[in-house]
């Protein structure tokens, strides 16, 4: 026969319904600290996928400005492909492979060469080795009349001039036309000149309202981030209305292709 353990004179008897509802209070911190463990596990494998995405696959990125008009509009948003080109490794400056090479008439985004924390997205029209001039506005490569349906003209009737083209003349080719227009470039009076091995040559749709590589030099091959895809959302950002991301959206430009 078990005799029951007698309770201390003055101590609170414990029955089995107390004993039961502590086993139930632990039970619930356990379920809660169970709960936010399993949120915190959650969240911290969502951030490492969306950076693992980001940094090797596909990233977003807005259009600040008219100097891709009318192939992309201020207030467009962008998936580029960084796989494209081969993305960079995030603090070794490497790249892996890409599935192509940059290609003659290719949208891309890369890091602006004098400031790298910025983002440009221009059109590549010169490649390694390739011959460049601008005559009247018009693009030669290598001798040949581009042409470019993608391009607009703004302000045709000027042809501004400044120092700011003055880095051009150590790549000028050294002819006759040259030393008519390559010693003194103009916006839309240039060249010829010579991209450089591991360079690229990149100008804005919008020709007159462009600062590009006329203006500050060659996209170095590292600089290229990869290239956009689709227009995922766009809005008119100069629209006055009241819940402008809403009501100022372009429906039409969502999902569009770019080229």
């Amino acid at each position: 026969m078990t005799v029951p353990t007698p309770t201390p004179v003055g101590s609170p008897r414990i029955t089995d319904e107390s004993k039961r509802q502590a086993l139930r209070n632990v039970n619930r911190r356990g379920g809660v600290l169970g709960m936010l463990w399993q949120w915190a596990q959650t969240f911290t494998i969502a951030v490492l996928v969306f950076l693992f995405v980001r940094a090797f696959f596909v990233e977003a990125f807005k259009i600040p400005s008219g100097s891709m008009e009318r192939t992309l509009l201020p207030g467009d948003f962008l998936l580029v492909d960084k796989l494209a080109y081969g993305a960079e490794i995030p603090f070794l400056r490497r790249r892996l492979p890409g599935y192509r090479t940059p290609a003659r008439g290719d949208v891309i985004v890369f890091e602006y060469p004098l400031d790298a924390t910025k983002t440009y997205v221009k059109r590549l029209v010169g490649l390694p080795g390739d011959t460049l001039s601008m005559r009247e506005g018009t693009l030669l490569r290598n001798g040949v009349v581009i042409s470019e349906p993608y391009v607009v003209h703004s302000d045709p009737g000027l042809d501004p001039g400044n120092e700011q083209f003055g880095w051009q003349r150590p790549y000028l080719v050294r002819t006759a036309e040259a030393a008519g227009f390559g010693d003194h470039p103009t916006r839309n009076n240039w060249g010829p000149l010579v991209v450089p091995a591991g360079k690229y040559f990149a100008l804005g749709d919008n020709r007159d309202n462009s600062e590009d590589s006329r203006y500050w030099g060659f996209v170095p091959a590292e600089n290229v981030r990869g290239r956009p895809l689709v227009v995922y959302y766009s809005f008119a950002p100069d629209s006055g209305a009241d819940f402008r991301w809403l009501s100022a959206v372009r429906w039409a430009r969502l999902g569009e292709r770019i080229r």
